[in-house]
């Protein structure tokens, strides 16, 4: 059997250990492990070492924090985006990037196919493998859970034993009763003991954020600096776009802000219950949301507006690299031309209060708007203005009254 070249998404646990043994047993493949560091906080040390003593040819740990920040979670911010009214979409902004740089390993070492570990009923299958073919059209995929006849694999202990057939070490941790996913913008809870959407989440589980019985007793007042709608300092301090989330994790950690528990519509077409922590992600929303109140001009805003549920039901969906998106985030950055200043945050008890906001681009005048003061309107003009506005409602009521 000829060689084929694959690239594996790779991360030293049970599921993709047995994935590169069987990666190699059932097509003589040599297999190049990628792991892409995101911001998981995991022990990514020894790693390399672990895949290559496994089998692998080669085993690439990229750290790509700071192009996740930049180039990923900011341009979507910069949209508004939120998924069904709730989900500030933490795994599904970080699954493209992930996608494209295995992809990046593909066009290097010439590799035929790439392998990950997603599940046939989720949404990651389909946003790696929409960004693959968007690269590379006649890539092949190897999406084991989907070839029940040739990975006949029905659980850990099936898995468990396979390695240990075979030789392979491979410790395996207690298993939790629901999985998770972790970086810089996020952490999700899924399935286990929480597909009850009744069941309330136990308060062990939280990771990036303190219980709100924990949180600090008297309000943070934070700073946000933005330019042309990207964050780039936090209380007067310039940040990398990593270390500025970091920090906003870590503001927000400590007041208990960003915890959601919903149930939303997977792409695939089943509900599911998910429980996310987004602590700096909630903050900078709303910092955005109240730079842009006085910087953006009001038909700007509602068209923008009107675009969010689009936008974000093509991250959450994996379109990513499709033209739509590219068009609508040429319009977002259009749109994002003047919202330059600075926003006041008051952090307390699990919530984000706006408390001011200033930029050298605001259109808020307060002569015009003023109760005191005519500031260059007259108000009789409101009289035209209004009976235009209602000569429609004028006419209907006539002609009911008749």
């Amino acid at each position: 059997m000829e060689k084929m070249k694959v690239v594996l998404a790779y991360s030293g646990g049970l599921d993709t250990t047995v994935l590169l043994t069987w990666l190699q047993e059932k097509y003589n493949a040599e297999v190049i492990c990628y792991c892409a560091n995101v911001g998981q906080e995991e022990e990514l040390d020894g790693l390399e070492e672990k895949a290559l003593k496994h089998g692998a040819v080669k085993c690439i740990v990229d750290n790509i924090e700071e192009e996740f920040a930049k180039d990923y979670i900011f341009p979507m911010m910069q949209a508004n985006a939120i998924y069904e009214g709730t989900y500030l979409l933490g795994t599904s902004i970080a699954r493209p990037l992930i996608a494209k740089r295995m992809m990046d390993i593909v066009l290097e070492e010439g590799a035929e196919a790439i392998c990950h570990g997603a599940t046939g009923k989720g949404n990651d299958q389909v946003r790696f493998e929409l960004t693959a073919y968007a690269i590379k059209p006649d890539i092949k995929i190897i999406a084991p859970w989907r070839m029940p006849e040739d990975f006949p694999f029905k659980g850990r202990t099936d898995m468990i034993n396979y390695l240990e057939k075979r030789g392979i070490p491979c410790q395996v941790s207690a298993k939790k009763p629901y999985s998770t996913d972790r970086n810089l913008l996020h952490i999700s809870f899924e399935g286990g003991i929480l597909e009850d959407p009744w069941n309330e989440a136990d308060e062990s589980m939280w990771v990036m954020t303190k219980p709100l019985s924990q949180a600090k007793d008297e309000a943070e007042y934070i700073e946000i600096s933005f330019e042309k709608g990207v964050p780039v300092a936090v209380n007067g301090e310039a940040l990398s776009p990593a270390a500025l989330m970091r920090k906003l994790n870590e503001l927000g950690c400590e007041h208990a802000i960003g915890r959601i528990d919903i149930v939303e519509n997977r792409f695939t077409g089943m509900k599911d219950r998910g429980i996310y922590e987004t602590p700096g992600g909630t903050i900078l929303q709303a910092a955005h949301r109240a730079m842009e109140s006085i910087c953006m001009d009001r038909e700007v805003m509602h068209l923008r507006d009107s675009l969010i549920p689009k936008y974000a039901t093509l991250v959450y969906n994996g379109f990513w690299f499709a033209p739509e998106r590219e068009m609508l985030q040429a319009a977002v950055e259009k749109s994002q031309e003047t919202v330059t200043g600075d926003v006041r945050l008051k952090l307390f008890k699990g919530a984000v209060h706006t408390v001011g906001r200033k930029s050298d681009l605001s259109l808020y005048n307060p002569e015009l708007v003023s109760f005191d003061e005519e500031g260059g309107y007259d108000q009789t003009d409101a009289t035209g203005f209004i009976k235009l506005n209602a000569l429609r409602l004028r006419v209907r009521a006539a002609m009911q009254n008749k």
